[in-house]
């Protein structure tokens, strides 16, 4: 991009808009799947601005949409999420406090502002382009439970994201780089045990315990890490095990996520682990049900696209933190019992061959099409996400200057991306090489996501937000469908 002043004025001139939709947020604060006022609100800025939504309800995600604005080719496609955490809420303070509003939901991955950097990026492009009479589509897409892994690969499943050439999408963090790095696939399983319930004390060999088949489970998948590679990961929640203690459960139920390196590593060890199931199912005399959640895959780099995302980077980070800030965050890192170092102030160089433990849906998305994100610090140094104090920094005046920074480095390469056609193809040509001749099949078992449909309860609340955010935009409320 030869000029980028015209752009960065155009970030500018939404940075409150691009704030006011990471505030509002930041402060619904919804779990996944459950993202009614924050999907809504989006839209409707969106909406505002001159998108059209369409295609709600992808992959039987009832809060996920597609905004297009724009036609013909290049097709750019810039992903949303607005998720939270649950445990994570924050007052904007850097001590552990909670929120003001009670809300014990949080951003503690930094939600809120991925999905005003995406917008505002996606808004400047829109508004760039309409004065410069540049060619092109921008699809900006409103993707639900990231924080679950269930939303981006049931979504691909369906086709959201086929006809994209290029993809970008950001990511808070607590230093400047880019998302150039493999990450691990992933799948989550429920897995159910039905017993026989009886009197504990009066007649236990009457029951048949399936608290007992969910702890041999447990058992042999943890005995299953010594043959797990050293990036692979395990973990598990038990959510239920029963209701009495002088009652044999008759039922019980574990949610189980492995991570492994690759989407053929992660099916070879969902066959293990459900085959463990029955073979707990079968040392207590109960009998097992396991539902696949759904798989996700590891992200595909692209080093042409990193690197011209990384030159973005350079120009717009790093931010020059007030005094104020740097106190602020080095409150958080003292709490935390962190070193003391403030904010990031530096640019990481492209990652190259690098493998980290953590997982994303976008990784689904990668396998498709060729995708990049910006990861800006909007938190301390040393602080990994999940934690209270992203929380809090996310939701003052620390996320603000991050999140229009980073839609100018997202609008920048998008901006590129649109005009030159030779980074497009070398971009193209080395999604190619990085697939190896593999190909993307979905690992989920399920055309729908069974936990993305809304109750009949939450769906009319959901319609209840659509026509507030309408009335709060002054726009009708037909530009949404009933979610029911």
């Amino acid at each position: 991009m030869k000029d980028p002043t015209a752009l960065e004025k155009e970030v500018d001139a939404l940075a409150d808009t691009i704030w006011d939709v990471a505030s509002q947020v930041w402060e619904y604060a919804e779990l996944s799947y459950k993202e009614l006022q924050s999907s809504t609100y989006v839209a409707g800025t969106l909406k505002k601005g001159g998108f059209a939504i369409s295609d709600k309800g992808i992959g039987g995600l009832d809060t996920s949409w597609i905004a297009t604005w724009g036609s013909g080719s290049p097709v750019l496609g810039i992903l949303i999420e607005f998720d939270a955490l649950p445990g994570l809420g924050n007052d904007t303070v850097p001590t552990h406090t909670p929120a003001k509003s009670g809300n014990p939901n949080g951003h503690g991955c930094g939600h809120n502002l991925i999905a005003s950097t995406s917008l505002g990026a996606a808004m400047a492009l829109k508004n760039h382009m309409e004065k410069n009479h540049i060619a092109g589509t921008l699809k900006v897409v409103g993707c639900p439970a990231e924080e679950c892994l269930n939303g981006k690969n049931y979504m691909a499943a369906a086709g959201a994201f086929e006809d994209l050439d290029v993809c970008l999408h950001n990511h808070p963090m607590s230093e400047n780089a880019v998302w150039n790095f493999h990450s691990t696939a992933a799948m989550d399983l429920w897995v159910e045990w039905h017993g026989t319930a009886s009197h504990a004390g009066q007649a236990p060999w009457d029951g048949r315990s399936a608290l007992h088949a969910a702890e041999i489970f447990l058992v042999a998948a943890n005995m299953m890490r010594e043959q797990m590679l050293p990036t692979a990961r395990l973990h598990y929640q038990i959510l239920d095990g029963g209701l009495a203690v002088n009652v044999i459960p008759d039922y019980a139920k574990v949610l189980i996520r492995y991570r492994g390196p690759s989407a053929e590593n992660v099916l070879k060890y969902k066959d293990w682990l459900t085959q463990m199931a029955k073979g707990a199912a079968l040392c207590t005399q109960t009998t097992e049900a396991v539902t696949n959640l759904g798989g996700i895959y590891d992200c595909l780099p692209n080093d042409v696209l990193a690197a011209r995302m990384t030159e973005h980077l350079n120009r717009y980070f790093p931010i020059a933190w007030t005094d104020e800030e740097q106190a602020y965050a080095k409150a958080i890192q003292k709490e935390m019992g962190q070193p003391e170092v403030g904010m990031a102030d530096d640019v990481k160089p492209v990652p190259t061959g690098v493998e980290v433990g953590g997982s994303s849906d976008v990784g689904d998305v990668s396998w498709q099409v060729p995708t990049m994100g910006a990861l800006y610090s909007s938190w301390p140094r040393n602080i990994p996400p999940h934690q209270w104090g992203c929380t809090a920094c996310n939701g003052m005046s620390i996320g603000r200057k991050a999140t229009i920074q980073a839609a100018k480095v997202l609008a920048a390469t998008g901006l590129d991306l649109l005009t030159d056609p030779d980074l497009l193809q070398a971009v193209k040509d080395d999604f190619v090489k990085q697939l190896d001749g593999r190909t993307y099949t979905c690992m989920n078992d399920s055309e729908v996501n069974p936990l993305g449909k809304l109750t009949p309860t939450e769906a009319h609340e959901y319609e209840c937000c659509i026509h507030a955010a309408m009335d709060h935009f002054g726009l009708e409320a037909d530009a949404h469908q009933d979610p029911t």
